[in-house]
């Protein structure tokens, strides 16, 4: 397990990203199917965008 905010270490590392916003889990990916863009918009509190 890795938890870290910063996003490049998190792609280059993890084969599945769990993304975290105000304490609740708000989507699984694996690595590839979610960009860096789409696992920040989730951080600072977006609707799901997609999930595996």
């Amino acid at each position: 397990m890795l938890i870290s905010f910063e996003l490049d270490e998190i792609m280059n590392l993890c084969d599945t990203i769990a993304t975290i916003s105000k304490g609740s889990i708000v989507g699984v990916y694996k690595s590839g199917e979610v960009t860096e863009r789409e696992i920040g918009i989730m951080m600072a509190g977006s609707k799901k965008i997609k999930e595996v």
